[in-house]
């Protein structure tokens, strides 16, 4: 695997060294020791999957909040997606800084969200299939969501929103008092 460090601390593109030969590829998408190396605490407590029916779907952007620290290995096993890490960890030294990078089944490419980053996706594809090997289990009542379009990011989605849930069109602007007061 090669791993290429981001503009937010913590968070790693790693793509994939396949072996070829006449029967297809081999390559190794995961190995506990050579993400400790690097310092990523990457045991698998979930495994999760999304699908998403049209492209232009956005999915986020959501965290877990501490003490529920939730690292996140996200690759796109059908279709693609742009998978993004925005760093709203207030003691990070890229605090404010995001990565976004395409996943796709024919990159084979993956995305490391480290724990208390904030990660979001669109579906550049339909029937485009994500899956998650999650540090942490999932806590209901330590997520903690902000909206995909916040200036505060400027994150350039390339596609228009074709599908978002409510809840996440709803979460509040960075620095938002009460919700829907400030514009976006």
């Amino acid at each position: 695997m090669i791993f290429t460090p981001t503009a937010v601390e913590g968070a790693w593109i790693i793509d994939l060294e396949p072996f070829a030969d006449d029967r297809g590829l081999f390559a190794r998408t995961f190995d506990a020791e050579e993400f400790a190396a690097r310092g990523i605490d990457a045991g698998v407590a979930q495994a999760n999957l999304s699908f998403n029916h049209k492209a232009g779907t956005l999915r986020g952007l959501h965290r877990q909040v501490p003490p529920h620290a939730e690292g996140k290995l996200v690759r796109c096993t059908a279709g693609a997606i742009v998978d993004v890490a925005v760093d709203v960890r207030p003691d990070s030294p890229t605090y404010g800084r995001h990565v976004m990078v395409e996943l796709s089944a024919a990159n084979r490419r993956a995305l490391w969200i480290p724990p208390y980053a904030a990660h979001g996706y669109q579906t550049l594809t339909d029937d485009a299939e994500v899956t998650y090997q999650v540090s942490g289990r999932y806590a209901p009542g330590g997520e903690q969501g902000f909206r995909y379009d916040d200036p505060a990011f400027g994150l350039a989605w390339p596609l228009p929103v074709s599908v978002i849930s409510g809840k996440d069109a709803a979460w509040p602007l960075v620095g938002e008092a009460p919700a829907g007061e400030a514009g976006a």
